[in-house]
């Protein structure tokens, strides 16, 4: 399962945003839950944020979901963004490297 999110933050909020993703990050790479592959970017503009995500593990389990630092990242998560976030599930069309399968 591939999965892709987008939102823009607020502007005063956007910087908080990026700490708890690096937090993220930090846990996965302490943590290394296999069957996740994921990537975060912020955009040009400082506030717009994507987010993807490849997910494969038995019966679909989210290993991102069960880290603390994902659910601290989500808890005010809505209330820092200006347009809130939109998840869509994605098909690879072209890779060069970048994403498994």
């Amino acid at each position: 399962m591939r999965k892709v999110v987008q939102y823009r933050t607020k502007t005063n909020r956007a910087d908080e945003n990026q700490a708890l993703i690096e937090k993220v990050f930090g846990e996965l790479d302490s943590a290394r839950p296999e069957g996740l592959r994921y990537a975060s970017l912020r955009m040009n503009d400082g506030v717009s944020f994507l987010h993807i995500a490849e997910i494969d593990t038995p019966h679909g389990s989210n290993p991102l979901a069960a880290t603390a630092a994902f659910t601290e990242f989500q808890r005010d998560l809505a209330d820092r963004c200006e347009v809130q976030p939109h998840a869509v599930d994605a098909t690879i069309v072209g890779n060069y490297g970048l994403l498994a399968g």
